[in-house]
């Protein structure tokens, strides 16, 4: 792939992803909210992306993270990364959990 087709995908990509934050914050109804998620994510997506804010919301609790694997039925590997956005990332919306 040649470095303008590149980076022309990561330029799309981005305005994409903005799009998809600026629709979300345009949400402030729970009804709404899950009629969103249900429209654009699969069943297993929306259970993946639910399972995540649960390690993330454990991890901030404190909770260890072999207890979160068992807790939850998902992969130290998931966990692993959950931590590592936990103390070394710059998110605020974890910082708010």
């Amino acid at each position: 792939m040649s470095s303008y087709y590149y980076n022309r995908t990561l330029i799309m990509s981005k305005k994409h992803e903005n799009e998809l934050a600026e629709a979300l914050t345009e949400i402030s109804d729970l009804q709404v909210a899950k009629d969103f998620l249900s429209n654009m994510f699969t069943p297993n997506e929306l259970e993946e992306l639910a399972l995540r804010l649960q390690i993330l919301k454990s991890l901030k609790a404190g909770v260890p993270q072999r207890e979160i694997v068992k807790n939850l039925n998902v992969s130290i590997g998931t966990v692993s990364r959950g931590s590592r956005e936990v103390k070394y990332g710059k998110s605020k919306f974890i910082q708010q959990l």
